[in-house]
């Protein structure tokens, strides 16, 4: 039984104060729910504060990238050392980060290879553009990435797969919880033939582009789809606490 997982990635949003005031917002309602993993994913500038209000609670923080060296000349550029004590989850590979500072699977690959040496736990996001969605590659697409993305590493069921079609990322189109799973279910074929089928069926794999509240149960009640990696509704706290509560509902009946 795959623990279903819902995270949260604020992305560029949050000062500080603004970070504390929504993790209290929903600390005590997230954490009354049992049986979903819940990852906050804040800026790099948040995480040391919201460490230290989520103590004692079942809530897990994750980072939204890093780099592959423990230290260097890396200007500007957050280490695997840096974010130990802080976080169990980076966030690595998002399509934002390929598309806007030209990460390529190569350097994804680094990155994932780096955050399991340093004991932490990736969630490797994949995805295909509108363009390769309508030419009928996301196969070909989602196939190359996740090869790429795991080259050289063993299997392991400390890494969650976040299937984000770019296409569907802060537009509000998202998939259909059929296509989603379909493609999930692909994801899950590549883990088997690449490891093993033991990992492919524990390994979490979510879904990522315009979950909100109104739309998540469609996705979670897909038998592939592990929970959901949340943009822009995980800065609103009800919306995120609906989602995760939603999930917890659905998953224990299932």
């Amino acid at each position: 039984m795959r623990k279903p997982l819902i995270s949260g990635n604020w992305k560029m949003n949050t000062k500080l104060e603004e970070a504390e005031d929504l993790v209290r917002a929903m600390l005590t309602q997230l954490d009354s729910i049992d049986n979903v993993e819940k990852v906050l994913c804040p800026p790099f500038i948040s995480l040391a504060a919201i460490n230290e209000l989520i103590k004692s609670t079942s809530i897990k923080l994750g980072a939204q990238n890093m780099h592959f060296e423990d230290k260097g000349a890396y200007t500007g550029e957050i280490s695997p050392l840096m974010l130990i004590g802080l976080c169990d989850f980076v966030i690595l590979g998002h399509s934002e980060r390929r598309q806007y500072f030209a990460e390529t699977d190569e350097l994804v690959n680094k990155k994932v290879r780096k955050a399991l040496e340093s004991g932490l736990k990736p969630i490797l996001c994949v995805g295909e553009s509108l363009e390769d969605n309508e030419a009928g590659m996301t196969e070909q697409k989602i196939t190359t990435q996740v090869n790429a993305g795991l080259a050289g590493i063993s299997p392991t069921t400390k890494l969650v797969i976040a299937y984000e079609p770019i296409w569907a990322i802060g537009t509000g189109k998202a998939a259909t919880g059929k296509q989603a799973n379909a493609t999930i279910s692909l994801i899950r074929s590549i883990l088997a033939n690449m490891w093993n089928q033991e990992i492919a069926k524990a390994a979490r794999i979510l879904y990522g582009g315009s979950v909100i509240g109104n739309n998540i149960a469609e996705f979670i009640a897909e038998p592939d789809i592990d929970g959901a990696l949340v943009g822009g509704a995980s800065l609103k706290a009800d919306d995120f606490v609906s989602i995760v509560r939603q999930t917890a509902k659905l998953k224990s009946t299932r």
